[in-house]
């Protein structure tokens, strides 16, 4: 069995949990799973999470505001602060204090959706300034948005992760050299993945991150079934594969890289 699995991004506070989430998060350290982040995409969602991280020890949270909450009538951001992100943003402040909570995010920019461009970029630099001044990584979003993304990246250069990436190997390249990390998802197993294939190749081993952002993006033999972190294992072995070396050696390399980014001790 393996060892050393450190899921960087899941969403364990998902409605496609609910059935089982307590007998999952249960059994994730016997499968092998040393630490998950588990990320929050509005206020509510936080606060779920924190209860997850407080529950079990191998859970840790990120607090933030996923831009797609701007127009989700059920996120917090509309049905509890009837659209002032400025208000969430400043309600979930003090939950940055939390022991558990050990990053800001997800936040970032997607113009996939029909989000209002202008709200979402504001609200993505209000989050990598406060990212600054708690001396926190960030774990980014970007779908579709990759110039504004990495502008304001390398306008801000904070400590992070983007995450699920799906950019060229020559901007990974440049955001590590900014400082970042690249996470990658079960995304990378599917056929026609060879962006994401020659981004890992690309960056040195100490910038990769593993993440499944289940219940999402589950690797192929699994996919488009319901992901767990138990699954990152098939993540690991393509981009072994890639690197020339064996799935346990990249989970190890991936494990060590998200406990000195999100300072967790395995």
């Amino acid at each position: 069995m393996y060892r050393n699995i450190f899921d960087t991004h899941a969403h364990y506070t998902s409605r496609w949990f609910r059935a089982d989430r307590p007998e999952l998060l249960s059994v994730l350290p016997w499968l092998g799973v040393e630490a998950v982040v588990d990320c929050g995409t509005d206020y509510d969602s936080t606060l779920q999470s924190i209860a997850l991280a407080e529950r079990y020890p191998w859970i840790y949270t990120a607090a933030g505001i996923h831009p797609e909450s701007i127009i989700e009538e059920d996120a917090s951001t509309n049905a509890r602060f009837g659209g002032d992100w400025k208000a969430e943003m400043d309600a979930i402040r003090p939950l940055y204090s939390h022991p558990k909570v050990v990053a800001v995010g997800e936040v970032g920019l997607d113009y996939h959706w029909p989000v209002p461009k202008d709200a979402q970029l504001a609200m993505f630099e209000a989050h990598l300034q406060l990212a600054l001044e708690l001396d926190m990584p960030i774990i980014v979003h970007d779908r579709e948005a990759h110039a504004d993304t990495y502008a304001l990246l390398a306008k801000y250069r904070p400590r992070g992760v983007v995450h699920c990436y799906s950019g060229s190997a020559e901007d990974a390249v440049r955001l590590v050299e900014q400082g970042m990390y690249i996470g990658f998802t079960g995304a990378c197993t599917f056929k026609g993945a060879k962006r994401a294939l020659k981004a890992i190749e690309a960056i040195p081993a100490d910038r990769l991150l593993l993440e499944t952002d289940c219940p999402y993006m589950a690797p192929t033999p699994h996919r488009g079934k319901r992901c767990d972190s138990s699954l990152i294992p098939f993540t690991a072995e393509v981009m072994a594969r890639v690197k020339g070396m064996d799935v346990q050696q990249m989970l190890d390399i991936t494990c060590a890289n998200a406990a000195r980014l999100f300072g967790v001790n395995i």
